[in-house]
């Protein structure tokens, strides 16, 4: 391996590092004198190497992981605002709406409201007239590097920004790398620390991953897609009509296979409600 490779893998590693001890904090205060540590580079020079690889700053990213998980809160409709808010990293209400009506398009008690239903009503409020962009098509075999997640669905965020370092590291991300989830359980039925999941990103021919990431494969095959525009927070909507009304209505079965998100654009890039999700079904 020539030295331009270990470095870049290194400097991979110790991002890596951070990822994970910010997952693991995200409730603490950002220091970046603290970060700096974790990843055994100096205060001086870690915010430059940081925003360089990722393309965005340190608070970007807590900001954006804190944002998604108080999204995911808000649906489940169990912490009041203010908890939600504090949650976030904002120290009133008033900071934190108006943070979330940027990233989300809609106050943080209105987006509440279009998830949690009132007392009155046994379904969700948009449930009925939802429905989503589904078609029904072939896909190849497809060659993934694979980082393992284990708990939440919805925290599997962090899973990817360590898989995206460590595979930029090994060099097999290409100039516009394509990112998938696999889900291998149902988590109305499994608790959410026994949930198996994998964040994967798309590697050529020829290329291996190493360490931590390991080679797999989504099955090639018939799936029913359906797009989903919007926050990762909202994807059980798009699971619901999938199957609970398409299925339902296809004359089609599953197959004995996990399901699969394909991720379409970047959440460092573009705001939450223009994210492009598909849920891929596997159909025999």
């Amino acid at each position: 391996m020539n030295e331009r490779t270990t470095t870049r893998s290194d400097y991979a590693e110790r991002l890596e590092r951070v990822f994970r001890w910010l997952a693991d904090h995200l409730d603490d205060t950002l220091d970046l004198a603290r970060l700096a540590d974790v990843a055994c580079l100096s205060p001086y020079h870690f915010h430059r190497v940081y925003r360089a690889m990722q393309g965005e700053t340190a608070a970007d990213t807590v900001r954006r992981l804190r944002l998604h998980r108080a999204a995911v809160e808000l649906i489940t409709g169990e912490l009041p605002l203010t908890r939600v808010a504090r949650r976030a990293g904002y120290g009133s209400q008033e900071a934190f709406t108006r943070a979330f009506k940027a990233a989300y398009g809609v106050p943080p008690a209105r987006y509440r409201a279009s998830f949690v239903p009132a007392p009155h009503r046994q379904e969700d409020a948009m449930d009925t007239t939802m429905s989503y962009d589904t078609t029904i098509t072939t896909s190849p075999t497809l060659r993934v590097a694979a980082l393992r997640h284990r708990g939440e669905y919805q925290t599997i965020g962090s899973t990817f920004e360590r898989l995206m370092v460590l595979a930029g590291g090994q060099g097999l991300l290409g100039a516009d790398p394509r990112t998938f989830g696999i889900y291998y359980d149902d988590p109305s039925v499994t608790p959410a620390h026994a949930l198996r999941s994998d964040a994967c990103v798309m590697v050529r021919d020829g290329l291996t991953p190493t360490g931590e990431l390991e080679l797999q494969e989504i099955r090639g095959g018939r799936y029913a897609t359906a797009l989903h525009v919007g926050p990762y927070a909202e994807l059980d909507r798009c699971y619901k009509w999938l199957y609970g009304t398409w299925l339902a209505h296809s004359g089609e079965e599953p197959a004995d296979a996990p399901v699969v998100e394909a991720y379409l654009n970047d959440a460092r890039t573009v705001p939450p409600t223009a994210l492009k999700t598909e849920i891929w079904l596997p159909l025999r």
